[in-house]
């Protein structure tokens, strides 16, 4: 893209009430940003969904003048930027109506096939958290993957800086843009995640820092990975949404357990109890489930230490599902609870149970199998 296609774009990008997706919509319909910009009022309020107020907006007469300094910005500080429809634009987020039409990078970032998966969680991670989280990342990083955060207090910086520790990429994700360091304390971690991936952001250098940023950056964290990790999280909470973006995408989100009266663990607790979430009791449950294979040997990837436990005393229903689940293999909540004739919120409840019994283990798409 050369400098004159990126002004317009960039001034596409920041004028107000021009969200990411209408934004591709206008240029979907014009041809480029420039064209956008230079298009008729009449001809664009002729586009399905644009009213008055977004083709008002179009005609600010500062926009370029305010793009061309941000042009400057990112010339001066080797900033990369990444178009919606070019190449290096990462796929998964492509896939995202609402992704950004530029994304701003620093560091070294380099996506190809790596797996990718964000790990979230509350900002006063527990020292039992930490530690699932350190093991977490460990246990995965024969796979390689990419660790996406938010570079967080607590588990954001957690896994992040686990991803280092393994030699793994990781990509922290800004509400702000890349001309600041936010929280200050996190400045000496800079240089390591730059050296082993970077950062993502749509945010200007200009761009006002505002508590709405980090809900607003939550659907880049969910939307470059295959899956969302929540380790802990209280009733509400900035990871609950980027679970709740994960879903809406049609990602796999995960979700660690806790005890019912922690109150760092009734997120993660609300989110398997209503299926927004799959059960993360081992961290080999996450290549399992995603079917990640290992480079230079298959058969690591399937998660030795899920076993089913010996002598496990199930009750009547349960007992009735396990022999459904044996004589049909693997099959949906749903079809399971048609089958054997018990009401879906109660299948719902028995598979939990049978889950944390170990034996049962959930697959993508609502199905279950036994272990």
């Amino acid at each position: 893209m050369t400098d004159s296609e990126l002004i317009y774009t960039l001034a596409l990008q920041h004028l107000p009430k021009i969200g990411p997706t209408t934004a591709k919509k206008l240029i979907h319909h014009c041809g480029s940003a420039e064209a956008v910009l230079k298009e008729k009022r009449a001809n664009l309020l002729k586009i399905d969904g644009i009213g008055t107020l977004i083709a008002d907006a179009l005609f600010q007469a500062d926009f370029l003048e305010e793009a061309e300094h941000e042009l400057r910005f990112i010339r001066d500080n080797g900033i990369e930027v990444h178009y919606f429809m070019d190449e290096a634009y990462p796929e998964r987020l492509k896939q995202c109506i609402d992704g950004p039409i530029l994304l701003f990078q620093s560091g070294n970032i380099n996506i190809g096939n790596h797996y990718i998966i964000s790990i979230v969680g509350t900002r006063k991670i527990t020292t039992k958290g930490i530690a699932f989280c350190q093991r977490l990342v460990e246990t995965l990083a024969p796979y390689n993957p990419i660790i996406v955060s938010g570079f967080a207090y607590g588990t954001d910086i957690t896994a992040q800086n686990a991803a280092v520790k393994h030699n793994l990429q990781t990509i922290g994700c800004l509400a702000h843009g890349l001309n600041q360091i936010y929280p200050k304390i996190h400045e000496k971690y800079v240089a390591p995640i730059e050296a082993h991936g970077g950062f993502y952001t749509d945010f200007w250098s200009t761009d006002p820092f505002d508590r709405n940023n980090f809900l607003k950056r939550n659907r880049i964290i969910a939307g470059l990975s295959e899956a969302t990790i929540v380790i802990e999280s209280a009733e509400k909470g900035g990871s609950l949404v980027t679970a709740d973006i994960a879903n809406s995408y049609d990602r796999e989100v995960f979700a660690v357990p806790g005890r019912p009266t922690d109150s760092r663990s009734v997120g993660c607790n609300n989110l398997i109890k209503f299926q927004k979430a799959h059960l993360l009791s081992d961290p080999l449950d996450i290549p399992y489930i995603l079917n990640w294979k290992l480079d230079n040997d298959d058969s690591k990837s399937k998660p030795t230490s899920i076993q089913k436990q010996l002598f496990v005393e199930l009750d009547e229903d349960e007992k009735q599902v396990y022999n459904y689940l044996k004589a049909n293999g693997k099959d949906l909540l749903d079809s399971i609870a048609l089958q054997c004739q018990i009401p879906s919120y109660k299948v719902a409840s028995l598979l939990l149970n049978m889950e944390l019994k170990g034996v049962v283990r959930p697959l993508p798409g609502k199905m279950f199998e036994l272990i």
